[in-house]
């Protein structure tokens, strides 16, 4: 065998020897690489069944729920109740125990019933509930009436009701009225002009004549003093008004208060009060 062929021959046993090579070396390759595939494979589905167990542990915590005593007492942490000057927190915690505590998360409880027991209290106009998550909590945002008008059936008796400015009377179970309350206060035995039966318009017009004498006047008024519904008495600090009967005319009475009351702080003697119930006005001097 010449050189020339046994060269030929090694260079083909060479390249021969070098494909097996490379074979081998791609069999490797794909079989790191089928094993790399299967290890991500187990670490996907690893960490799929981590956080599926993390999301339900998560949600099963107690934080996410209310407890069942929520309602129990009012330094409850599950429960806060805001801007109720008028209705004790009392009596907005007993009307949220006439229902059931939900349990479930906090962001699948429903607030209409607790909204509605809350919304029966007189003095509540509206309710906002706002749900906090983590920890689950309550906050009642009471939006109350503003009162207007203030009953009380003497002169030295403190108020038995109230009238908010819709017209809806309010009983003794609310009062005394906190004394940022400025009310017109109208004292009354109920009897010739019962009281409960006084509408909007009504409660209106009592707020009015205060307003209009208030203008004239310059003074505040103590009180109205409706004990006779025909014989109508406003007091001021100077002096008391007596104006007969209420009614339309009455407005256009208050207007001669301006000229009479001057007159009424010249005078040494104590006065009984300023009539106006006639077309001529006088004073009346306490005899």
């Amino acid at each position: 065998m010449s050189d020339e062929e046994e060269q030929l021959q090694n260079s083909a046993r060479y390249k021969q020897n070098r494909r097996l090579k490379q074979a081998r070396m791609q069999r490797q390759v794909r079989k790191s690489q089928r094993r790399l595939n299967k290890l991500r494979a187990w670490w996907k589905l690893f960490i799929l069944f981590f956080i599926t167990a993390l999301c339900f542990y998560i949600l099963k915590m107690p934080q996410w729920r209310l407890h069942k005593n929520a309602f129990d007492r009012l330094d409850s942490p599950a429960l806060e109740i805001v801007n109720n000057k008028i209705v004790p927190a009392q009596k907005v915690l007993s009307a949220l125990r006439r229902n059931q505590v939900d349990t479930r998360p906090i962001f699948l409880v429903k607030t209409d019933n607790i909204k509605e027991s809350i919304m029966k209290l007189e003095p509540v106009q509206n309710v906002y509930i706002r749900r906090f998550w983590f920890p689950a909590r309550l906050k009642i945002i009471i939006v109350e009436r503003t009162p207007i008008l203030t009953i009380a059936p003497d002169i030295d008796v403190e108020p038995i009701a109230f009238f908010s400015s819709d017209g809806k009377l309010i009983g003794r179970d609310y009062m005394p009225l906190a004394p940022e309350y400025k009310t017109v206060r109208v004292i009354t035995y109920g009897r010739g002009d019962d009281y409960r039966n006084w509408n909007k318009t009504k409660v209106n017009n009592f707020r009015k004549l205060a307003a209009y004498i208030e203008a004239d006047s310059g003074e505040s008024v103590e009180y109205i003093d409706y004990r006779n519904p025909q014989d109508v008495y406003v007091k001021i600090p100077t002096v008391n008004i007596r104006l007969g009967n209420f009614n339309a005319g009455t407005f256009d009475k208050i207007h001669r208060i301006p000229s009479l009351l001057p007159q009424v702080k010249m005078l040494n003697k104590k006065v009984k009060y300023i009539d106006l119930r006639w077309d001529t006005n006088y004073i009346k001097l306490d005899e």
